[in-house]
């Protein structure tokens, strides 16, 4: 066994200080929201990109636009339940749901390593078009780049997708207040389990499948009972603890989990314990997280549980006036704890 080198190793959460880019800033928690604040918020500007949220909405010709990109470098490139292909069209296909739109239009730029097989690349191709024909979007423009060997990861995706919200549909942190219900669409901490089962060659007793899936029609059945939803969010990178965090501080307001109610699979329990992983904080490809008014919340709940995609939905807590800006969880013992942002990722390279 060679001697371990500690120069080479690389740490998802470093210190908050770190002069260069490592791992952590990639991982949606304080360390992403950072860098976007001290770097790229004061270098572009503008009013659309201060809104923050999954997509921005934008006006245009009289329409109201759910306008998003997203770049993907999971890895590996297959696993269990998809592939970089349908994950690079579900996850941004989500992102434009997120905001209520009805998803219209994809972009793809595939960026390939040198000495990559064709076949590979075919794979991944047909999955992404195969993905957007069954989600009703047309793939409407693409580019393609080729970098040294060496230089990538055998296939790296950036997407950009438009879609129209609506009208009176208004979803951002903002529109929540105490009383509203905090409601998920089904088990958490599905995907980035399978992930980390593939790339580090981990059996659990049973094969965990991603969650990857596009949430539109899960949507629009929710908006089908009211329109009044106050804020959705996919809880991918950060996981649901990320999602949670983002609206109480962008909403002023303070959220409390039952955690007992949190919806984690056996299986994602068991494995989180093993690797030491807390569900709350692993990536989600197929969920959402709703802040919905108290009135509507059973019927919005009845509604997600009636569609294939939301049938495990589940209120997982409420949000409340005290402590603005932070999220506690009352854990089964009786406890609470609080649930703070993290600061880099757990599982990196999950989406």
């Amino acid at each position: 066994m060679p001697p371990l080198d500690p120069t080479a190793w690389t740490c998802p959460a470093p210190l908050r200080d770190h002069p260069r880019i490592v791992m952590g800033h990639g991982g949606g928690g304080a360390l992403s929201a950072e860098l976007v604040q001290h770097i790229f918020a004061p270098a572009f500007g503008g009013e659309v990109l201060a809104q923050m949220g999954d997509s921005a909405t934008v006006s245009l010709g009289g329409a109201r636009l759910a306008f998003s990109t997203d770049s993907f470098v999971v890895r590996p490139l297959f696993f269990p339940g998809g592939s970089i292909g349908d994950l690079a069209v579900n996850g941004t296909l989500n992102d434009l749901a997120m905001s209520g739109a009805r998803a219209a239009y994809l972009s793809c730029g595939f960026i390939l390593e040198e000495g990559v097989e064709l076949s590979v690349v075919a794979r991944v191709a047909d999955a992404f078009g195969t993905a957007a024909r069954n989600a009703g979007v047309e793939v409407a423009t693409g580019d393609t780049k080729v970098v040294e060997a060496g230089h990538g990861d055998g296939i790296f995706i950036n997407t950009a997708g438009i879609g129209l919200i609506p009208a009176g549909v208004d979803l951002r942190p903002q529109r929540v207040v105490p009383g509203d219900v905090v409601i998920v669409s089904g088990a958490i901490g599905v995907h980035g389990v399978a992930i980390m089962s593939v790339r580090e060659g981990l059996e659990f007793g049973v094969e965990i499948e991603s969650d990857c899936a596009a949430l539109g029609g899960l949507v629009e059945a929710m908006l089908a009972v009211t329109p009044d939803l106050h804020v959705l969010r996919d809880p991918t990178r950060g996981g649901l603890a990320a999602s949670l965090n983002e609206i109480a501080a962008a909403s002023g307001t303070g959220v409390v989990i039952q955690e007992r109610h949190v919806p984690v699979p056996p299986p994602v329990a068991n494995a989180c314990a093993i690797l030491g992983l807390d569900p709350m904080y692993v990536a989600n490809e197929g969920k959402l997280v709703a802040f919905v008014p108290r009135e509507h919340a059973d019927a919005v709940l009845d509604a997600m549980r009636a569609h294939p995609l939301g049938g495990d939905a589940a209120v997982i807590g409420e949000v409340v006036d005290a402590h603005p800006g932070m999220v506690v969880a009352r854990t089964g013992l009786g406890g609470t704890r609080v649930v703070d942002l993290p600061v880099g990722e757990q599982l990196p390279r999950i989406c």
